[in-house]
């Protein structure tokens, strides 16, 4: 079953550059891996890629086609997809508006709420056939 999923318009301009600009032929499409992970309860790996791979199934928004893998189907559904892009942060961000906030100990009164769901890229690993490589 595929998910439903909530692009924004800064995240459809993001992906449509990342698949755009890979040089792939048309058909190309945004293979997305999400998995749970950190206080956000996202982390995401992305690469563009000329066809979908075993196990993915094709989601198409927007005039954009995403390859998603059974565990980012489960993770995504719901799921609303932006791009963030200031002087603290770039990537992008994952909102569950069906999900509680962070209830971790990292939180407190005192500390800015966590960001939610933003990972962030090195611009030179963006190429096709590759993962993204991740930033701290």
């Amino acid at each position: 079953m595929l998910p439903n999923i909530v692009l924004k318009p800064a995240a459809v301009k993001f992906i449509s550059r990342i698949v755009r600009f890979s040089g792939l032929p048309a058909g190309a499409g945004f293979r997305l891996a999400v998995s749970p992970g950190g206080c956000s309860g996202y982390s995401s790996e992305f690469s563009a890629e000329a066809a979908p791979g075993p196990g993915e199934q094709v989601l198409e928004i927007e005039g954009l086609r995403l390859f998603l893998g059974a565990e980012s189907r489960l993770m995504l559904e719901g799921v609303i997809v932006d791009f963030a892009d200031t002087p603290t942060q770039s990537g992008l961000t994952f909102t569950n508006p069906n999900q509680a906030a962070c209830g971790c100990s990292s939180a407190s009164a005192e500390s800015p709420a966590p960001v939610v769901g933003v990972t962030k890229i090195e611009i030179g690993a963006i190429g096709r056939g590759r993962p993204a490589t991740l930033a701290s």
